[in-house]
């Protein structure tokens, strides 16, 4: 389907269209020469054989069992100026009890009639089918467990690893199309070789003392059982959580399938009590230290970043921590600080520098101060998006 508004022209992809290459490359143009953008491999999004991939984008992927979705180009002159997917993910709405739709993949030009263009033609379609509201961008969607948000604050260091980054225009281009802010995250960034603060290893100390608590970490060997175990812990431990919904099991496999290369065993732990599974402590080396492209005449195709990434995964300096929960019944024992001390304690002694907390909602106060008393400071914002349709 082609809509056209001037000399603007909008391209309508459904899923498995043969458009979608052109909908992945457009911002490998867009970007040319950020220093900091980084996007996730393209067989992440289409599919990779090579790679045992199977691309968000592609009918194959469990995201749509529960999902309709569609895609959508804008083009002047020939030229692709932008691009946005609109969705309704049922699973979402059935969670919540609400009617949203979603729009996701944003990427535009600075041109306020691309952006406004493609936004209503999103609106529409989540409109045709009885949305009340549309929020984003996201992926596809606002789960969560997604990559989503438009950088507001932070824009001169690079994301980590599923974070998004973008030029500081994308925040007015979207009010202008009467979007408004609903929610914010935050990133917080710490220094690992930095002592933590004494009041944090006295507290990780007392709890250290109970016979009744007990840490372990992750275990390669036994992957797939132990991320199971994570998702179970997210699942109960972030469902008060704005966004959230819980990860399914075929979303876990892909999650196994996702950590398995870039896994470092000491910085993924588990804290029990009484022999009962309590919390969950997950950083990660952050793979986007070695993805970033590079920009250079041998290109970067997948195969060459995954070629990087081998060659560097045992030196990557940074870490982000995606996965740090407590099951409310836990809550107040003193678990994280013991968690926090032994992985920060680990990272110095294997070459850490720096760690990204992230994403943090900003209307989670008691984890800020959790990020805070860590000695962490706050570095990064994304926002979403919301108007009625």
């Amino acid at each position: 389907m082609r809509l056209g508004t001037g000399d603007l022209t909008l391209e309508e992809i459904p899923l498995g269209g043969a458009g979608l290459k052109e909908f992945v490359r457009f911002p490998w143009r867009l970007y040319r020469g950020d220093p900091y953008w980084t996007p996730p491999f393209n067989g992440d999004l289409l599919g990779s054989r090579l790679l045992g991939l199977t691309g968000l984008l592609t009918p194959e992927h469990a995201y749509h069992e529960h999902a309709e979705v569609t895609h959508l180009l804008a083009r002047r002159g020939g030229e692709v100026v932008g691009r946005i997917s609109a969705v309704v993910n049922h699973r979402f709405n059935e969670y919540h009890g609400c009617r949203v739709g979603s729009f996701g993949f944003f990427e535009c030009v600075d041109d306020v009639l691309v952006a406004s263009e493609l936004v209503e033609r999103a609106r529409a379609w989540v409109a045709e089918r009885g949305m009340t509201s549309l929020r984003g961008p996201g992926e596809y969607s606002n789960v969560t467990h997604e990559r989503q948000g438009v950088l507001v604050d932070g824009f001169d260091s690079p994301p980590t690893v599923e974070q998004t980054h973008n030029p500081p225009y994308y925040d007015g281009l979207l009010e202008a199309c009467g979007l408004r802010k609903v929610m914010d995250y935050h990133a917080y960034l710490v220094d690992v070789r930095t002592p933590s603060p004494a009041k944090l290893d006295a507290v990780a100390a007392r709890v250290e003392q109970r016979r009744d608590i007990t840490i372990r970490t992750i275990s390669r060997k036994d992957l797939d059982a132990d991320i199971r175990l994570v998702v179970e812990l997210y699942n109960q431990a972030w469902a008060e959580n704005w966004g959230f919904l819980p990860i399914t099991d075929g979303e876990a496999d892909a999650l196994a399938d996702t950590l398995r290369p870039i896994l470092d065993e000491g910085l993924v732990r588990f804290a029990y009590v009484a022999g009962e599974p309590a919390a969950v402590f997950g950083a990660f080396p952050d793979p986007y230290y070695a993805l970033r492209p590079r920009w250079k005449w041998y290109g970067d195709s997948d195969p060459v970043r995954v070629a990087r990434l081998l060659l560097t995964r045992r030196r990557i300096p940074r870490a982000r921590l995606m996965f740090f929960g407590v099951l409310p019944r836990f809550r107040r024992l003193g678990i994280d600080a013991l968690l926090y001390r032994d992985v920060k304690r680990y990272g110095v002694e294997h070459g850490y520098q720096t760690c990204d907390i992230s994403l943090l909602l900003e209307v989670n106060h008691m984890i800020l101060r959790a990020a805070e008393f860590m000695g962490a400071h706050r570095y990064k914002t994304w926002r979403i998006y919301e108007k009625d349709v």
